[in-house]
């Protein structure tokens, strides 16, 4: 594959947000004297997240950075609990929102991506996540990229069209050129209609071990089994 640089997803394709999120919510509901099934909490919490995206992206709400859509969403998802979270208080909420920049990494992202800074390939962040969130997380999670880009930078979201070719401008990358890695169809699918190059990542435990599998996509560019397997296939030719 020829290409130039390549952008991926970070919340589900290099990090894993349930077992992160879920481990925040179990801290700090232990800590407020709550009960709940914290998996379930998790799942409910980001089951909002792609609905609040369409609605900035279609115009029907104003853009706001993730961090305040993540509040409005965990807003949402604590008040129509049955296990009464509305016990939960302003500081605990920040702190959960706060949780998605210290992400735990997939175990072989690291390793990955420090394979493909040795090579050619110009590698970048392209996440709905803002620019701190995303410097405080690579940063913890030990993801290593020639730079950070975010959605933030075309002040919108994926799968906005801007957002994908914003990527390419900034890297001074014809959008053919440019590779956009991700475990999520939809994100590729709406890549590939901007003009980008696709490679899915399955990540068949990203919802639990107990979700329904995410069947392969048949109309990408190419399928890797991890990140190490993608470095493989982008550097197979130096």
């Amino acid at each position: 594959m020829d290409i130039d640089a390549a952008v991926f997803d970070v919340f589900g394709t290099l990090t894993d947000w349930r077992s992160g999120m879920t481990e925040a919510l179990t801290a700090v509901g232990n800590r407020a004297g709550l009960q709940a099934d914290w998996d379930a909490v998790s799942d409910a919490w980001r089951h909002r997240y792609r609905p609040a995206l369409l609605r900035v992206v279609t115009g029907e709400l104003p853009w706001l950075p993730l961090d305040g859509l993540h509040r409005r969403t965990l807003d949402e998802a604590l008040a129509g609990h049955p296990a009464g979270l509305d016990g939960l208080g302003e500081a605990d909420r920040d702190e959960l929102v706060r949780a998605w920049h210290r992400l735990p990494a997939w175990p072989d992202a690291p390793a990955g991506l420090e394979r493909l800074h040795d090579s050619r390939v110009i590698t970048a962040t392209l996440s709905n996540g803002g620019l701190g969130l995303l410097a405080r997380l690579t940063k913890h999670a030990g993801l290593r990229f020639d730079c950070l880009l975010s959605a933030e930078l075309a002040t919108s979201y994926k799968p906005d069209p801007r957002v994908y070719l914003t990527a390419a401008e900034l890297l001074d990358v014809e959008p053919r050129r440019l590779l956009m890695v991700a475990c999520h169809p939809d994100d590729l699918a709406a890549a590939a209609d901007a003009g980008l190059r696709t490679a899915y990542i399955p990540r068949p435990l990203e919802w639990g071990p107990d979700a329904t599998p995410v069947p392969t996509p048949t109309d990408v560019d190419l399928v890797a089994a991890d990140v190490p397997d993608l470095a493989r296939v982008l550097t197979a030719n130096g």
